[in-house]
């Protein structure tokens, strides 16, 4: 967490994640307009946010776009900040932001395990479980196959979708479509994509949900933040995550 503070500690660089909150998605071009300062400089400041994990960046064609990641945000509340709140205190890291349609999240997370172990984290739906409030998933983990999520405590299904590629234990690219209310049901199917990478004796896990049309319902992706948190406290401490927002489906 060190290095985040050293981040945070910096003036220009929370403007900088103020900007990518604003409109997440920004070019270095784009972000050097909005601020009296060299290229080379922005440059620097958007590196260190990039080392603590704040910023996220992904190649479209010959740009370099820049995503604010809400995850080591959302460890710190969990830490700190959680036992104090409230229940509807966890969309404190919900982050509201907008892009040309269609709108893509990217969340990333370092996480002291192998990959196999988070990939069966992954597909195992007691695991799941443990740290997606609760809920359930019904697969055969096959390419081109369907999936339901589940809930002891609804009548129904929460979520549908497809496994478009299974690969393990590197990649999981799923279509999802949220049914537990009529105004997410209304938002249509969007994308999710798991991502792991051996770094050392840990994992670098990157989940990027996307074909998300511009403003839509942050119910959609705003649990990512609590729900990648709860993954990483299971895997390296064997405990489930009991911040009140955790526990509000179980």
């Amino acid at each position: 967490m060190d290095a985040v503070f050293k981040a945070l500690s910096d003036p220009t660089r929370r403007d900088l994640l103020d900007e990518l909150f604003r409109e997440d998605g920004q070019s270095l071009s784009a972000l050097e307009a909005r601020f009296d300062m060299t290229r080379f400089g922005i440059a620097k400041h958007l590196k260190l946010l990039e080392d603590a994990g704040l910023v996220v960046t992904r190649r479209r064609g010959r740009e370099k776009l820049h995503f604010l990641n809400p995850v080591p945000i959302r460890l710190i509340h969990d830490r700190w900040v959680s036992k104090y709140s409230e229940p509807w205190a966890a969309g404190l890291s919900d982050l509201k932001s907008r892009l040309e349609s269609p709108m893509e999240k990217i969340f990333e997370i370092y996480i002291k395990t192998t990959p196999e172990r988070l990939w069966e984290a992954i597909t195992d739906s007691d695991i799941r479980s443990k740290y997606q409030f609760g809920n359930t998933i019904e697969t055969d983990w096959t390419p081109g196959s369907s999936f339901t999520m589940n809930n002891v405590r609804a009548d129904a299904p929460l979520g549908e979708g497809e496994n478009l590629e299974v690969d393990p234990p590197r990649r999981l690219v799923q279509t999802m479509r949220a049914l537990w209310g009529e105004d997410v049901k209304a938002e249509g199917t969007s994308k999710v994509t798991w991502e792991i990478e051996p770094v050392g004796d840990s994992c670098r896990l990157t989940v990027t949900h996307s074909d998300l049309r511009e403003g839509a319902n942050e119910q959609l992706y705003g649990g990512w933040p609590m729900i990648l948190s709860g993954l990483k406290t299971w895997l390296e401490t064997g405990e489930t995550l009991t911040t009140p927002g955790s526990l509000m489906y179980t």
